[in-house]
C-alpha cells in the first residue's frame, strides 16, 4: 500500500511573481520523480501533491501581468503551505489588503500546518500574528518593516530560518524560494532527493546569505528640505575628511538638532548614512576596479585600511577580496559575453555565444 501523499499548498495572490510560484511548484513535482525517470529509466511520482490557492478561484492577473488560474480556492489545511512572495511596496501598510489569506493561515497554523515563506512572504505571518517571540528572516528590502511586528527577531544575514520545533520557516531574498524548496524536499523525502533536484536544476544553495547581495538604501527623502540638501551635498562628498560635521555646519542647525532631524528623516545617524554611502562606493569599485583594497578604502574616505576591512564584512559578510572573487567575476562575465553581440543585442547563426566560452 502506497503511502498517502503530502500536500502542498502554494498560496496565490495578486502581488506574487510567477516564477517564484511556478518555480516553487516545479521543484516539489519534481522531486522523487524526475531524477528516477531520466537517470535511472524507471517511472515514479512524486510524492508531493501541489496545488496553487487563491482567495479568488477565478483567473488573476499577478506581478508583471502574467495570468494566474489557481488550482483552489483557500480550503482545508494542507501538510505545508508556500507563501512564495508578496511584492508589496515597504512603505505602504498590508492592514485589510490580506484578511482572507491571513484568516486561512492562521486556521492552518492551528491544524498544525507547516507554514513556509520566501522573500517578503514572511510579512503575512506577522500580519498573522505568528511570529510573536519568533526569529525570522525576509528580503533584505522588507528587513525593516517586518522587525516592526511585536517580538519578531530580524536576522538579515541568514538563508533560512525556523521557530516553532520546525513550523514556520522562512527563507531571505528574491530566490530564496529555491533554498526553501530544497529544504523542504530535504525535510520532507531525503538530503539525496534535494541533492538530485538541484542537480537537475542547476540549483546552487545561498550559503552567503543575503549581506553581499544588499543594497543599503540611501534614498533622498523630501519632507525635511534642510537634510535633503545635505543629503545631495554629502552624495558627493562622503570621501572627505569630518563629513558629519561638514553637514552639520552646512545645515545651520545645532549638533543635537541635527543630529535628531537626520536620524528622523532617513532612519540612520548622520556617521550610519556616511558610512553606508562610503560601503556602496567600494562594493561598486571592487566589482569594476582591479585597485587594491588599500587603495579602494582611501578612495572612499578610510585611512584605515584593516578598519575598512573589518567594516566591510561586518556589513557584508564577505571580505573585500571575497565580495570582488564573487561579484567582479560575475560582472566581468556578463561583459564579456554581453560584448560578442553585434548592435541590437541578438546574435546571428555565426556569432552564436555560449555561456561556456
Amino acid at each position: 500500500m502506497s503511502s498517502p501523499r503530502i500536500k502542498v499548498d502554494l498560496l496565490a495572490v495578486p502581488e506574487v511573481s510567477a516564477s517564484a510560484l511556478y518555480g516553487m511548484h516545479d521543484v516539489f513535482a519534481a522531486a522523487g520523480r524526475d531524477w528516477p525517470t531520466l537517470i535511472e529509466k524507471r517511472p515514479a511520482q512524486s510524492p508531493f501533491e501541489v496545488r496553487v490557492v487563491a482567495s479568488d478561484p477565478g483567473p488573476f492577473r499577478v506581478a508583471n501581468g502574467v495570468w494566474l488560474k489557481p488550482d483552489a480556492p483557500l480550503g482545508d489545511p494542507p501538510d505545508i503551505v508556500c507563501i512564495p512572495e508578496v511584492a508589496v511596496d515597504p512603505a505602504s501598510p498590508l492592514s485589510g489588503r490580506f484578511d482572507a489569506e491571513i484568516a486561512w493561515l492562521q486556521r492552518c497554523h492551528a491544524a498544525h500546518s507547516t507554514l513556509t515563506t520566501s522573500c517578503s512572504g514572511a510579512l503575512l505571518l506577522g500580519e498573522a500574528g505568528l511570529l510573536k517571540d519568533c526569529d525570522a528572516t525576509t528580503h533584505w528590502l522588507f528587513c525593516d518593516v517586518l522587525a516592526r511586528y511585536p517580538g519578531v527577531r530580524v536576522h538579515r544575514d541568514r538563508a533560512l530560518v525556523q521557530n516553532d520545533a520546525g513550523r514556520l520557516v522562512m527563507a531571505g531574498g528574491g530566490t530564496g524560494w529555491q533554498d526553501l524548496a530544497l529544504y523542504l524536499v530535504a525535510r520532507y523525502l531525503s538530503v539525496d532527493a534535494a541533492m538530485q533536484v538541484a542537480r537537475l536544476f542547476l540549483i546552487n544553495w545561498h550559503d552567503v546569505g543575503q549581506q553581499p547581495f544588499a543594497m543599503l538604501s540611501c534614498n533622498r527623502q523630501k519632507e525635511d528640505a534642510v537634510i535633503g540638501d545635505c543629503q545631495t551635498w554629502i552624495a558627493h562628498n562622503y570621501d572627505r575628511a569630518s563629513p558629519v560635521q561638514a553637514m552639520i555646519e552646512r545645515s545651520g542647525l545645532t549638533e543635537r538638532s541635527f543630529n535628531r532631524r537626520f536620524k528622523k528623516a532617513t532612519g540612520m545617524t548622520p556617521m550610519h548614512y556616511v558610512h553606508t554611502l562610503r560601503l556602496e562606493e567600494s562594493k561598486l569599485m571592487l566589482e569594476r576596479t582591479a585597485d587594491p583594497v588599500e587603495a579602494i578604502a582611501e578612495s572612499v574616505g578610510y585611512e584605515d585600511a584593516s578598519f575598512f576591512n573589518r567594516f566591510f564584512r561586518r556589513s557584508v559578510g564577505l571580505t573585500p577580496a571575497q565580495y570582488r572573487r564573487r561579484f567582479g567575476a560575475m560582472r566581468k562575465t556578463l561583459q564579456q559575453q554581453t560584448a560578442r553581440l553585434p548592435p541590437g543585442g541578438q546574435p546571428g547563426a555565426a556569432d552564436a555565444v555560449s555561456i561556456r566560452d
